[in-house]
């Protein structure tokens, strides 16, 4: 059975798949446009692009916004027809000019997680540029549906749900994540779909729903889309790609990985997430690294004085490959990378498996 594609609004990627963001520095205008001219929609990560070239110079707040300016300028020149997002996390101190950048760019997609992004439509609404929210639970889906409606008369354009299986940072407590599964993502979806139905009643529109966390391959594609998901999130496959933006060696830490070496780790924002355990980590774990002097002021969540490191440079460092003074965050299923291909590759055999069990 051939996939459905994927419609938000007038857009329509043909295949239902959606890169997930990934900061810092690995899913940029390279990673973005090889997806979406795959079929897909490629998304930009719109945290710290400025980091990891010095061109920009020291202030940091003025070179994200010209950072996230020539990123998305660079992937609408490689992907002119194709379907390009950013994703923009809540929590970090200059979301919404981040978002007026992203809108006045002419960007398809503003997504946005790590906290709840009430205040989104206010810099979307009147433009082309779509608002997709990311949620954790039906809840959080219908928190937000009920204040945008009640705030700004609008709805999302689409919704993703993001399980516990998922890379980065995760929407879901320490203990919860102990019991994954009482969170199933497959239990989670069908909820949210239920809790955005009124919203598609009274706005007279369809918002898809799009499943993420710990989706790999073509068999969850069709189940997610069987369960009545409009498509999927995709991160942790797109990493092992020619095309990603990070460095061979973080591409080869997935390619390493085993299956014991996934963990959760306390992120120096205040919330878990999922990486591959390295001797950073250990280092970390041991109490072993002091706090760093803050350069960036990045994430309201994060105190400087009691942090243990700074993530943001952690997560530079090893987008350029020193993993000695950084990690590499994952979903789940990292373990199961074995090699690196091109992105048309990877899309060409999720389809057709996806489509041999739908």
């Amino acid at each position: 059975m051939k996939l459905p594609s994927l419609k938000i609004g007038n857009l329509e990627a043909r295949i239902p798949i959606m890169q997930g963001g990934m900061g810092v520095g690995i899913s940029m205008s390279g990673l973005a446009s090889a997806v979406s001219n795959a079929g897909g929609i490629g998304v930009i990560s719109g945290l710290h692009l400025s980091l990891s070239d010095p061109k920009w110079g020291i202030n940091i707040k003025k070179a994200n916004i010209e950072a996230l300016r020539e990123e998305i300028r660079k992937a609408r020149k490689l992907a002119p027809s194709g379907i390009i997002g950013v994703n923009i996390l809540v929590a970090i101190t200059e979301y919404a000019t981040m978002v007026k950048t992203a809108v006045e760019e002419g960007i398809d997609l503003v997504i946005s997680g790590a906290g709840l992004p009430l205040n989104l439509p206010e810099f979307i609404k009147g433009t082309h540029t779509k608002a997709v929210p990311i949620v954790s639970s039906a809840k959080a889906a219908s928190i937000i549906c009920k204040s945008w409606d009640r705030k700004h008369d609008y709805c999302p354009d689409a919704v993703v749900v993001e399980g516990p299986l998922a890379g980065g940072h995760l929407g879901f407590k320490k203990d919860e994540l102990d019991n994954i599964d009482d969170h199933k993502l497959e239990d989670i979806v069908p909820e949210v779909i239920e809790a955005v139905k009124p919203y598609e009643e009274k706005y007279g529109k369809k918002i898809p729903v799009i499943a993420a966390g710990g989706i790999f391959d073509g068999k969850d594609i069709a189940k997610f889309l069987k369960l009545g998901a409009s498509g999927v999130q995709m991160a942790t496959r797109f990493v092992a790609t020619y095309e990603c933006d990070a460095s061979l060696e973080f591409k080869q830490a997935y390619i390493n990985a085993r299956k014991e070496d996934i963990v959760i780790i306390k992120s120096p924002v205040g919330m878990p997430g999922r990486a591959i355990k390295n001797s950073f980590l250990d280092d970390v774990e041991k109490n072993n690294k002091t706090p760093d002097f803050c350069q960036y002021n990045c994430l309201a969540s994060c105190d400087p004085k009691k942090a243990p490191y700074c993530i943001a440079q952690a997560l530079l460092n090893a987008q350029k490959g020193n993993l000695d003074e950084g990690f590499a965050f994952c979903g789940q299923n990292a373990y199961r990378v074995d090699k690196i291909v091109h992105v048309d590759e990877l899309m060409d055999e999720l389809v057709k498996e996806a489509e041999e069990n739908m």
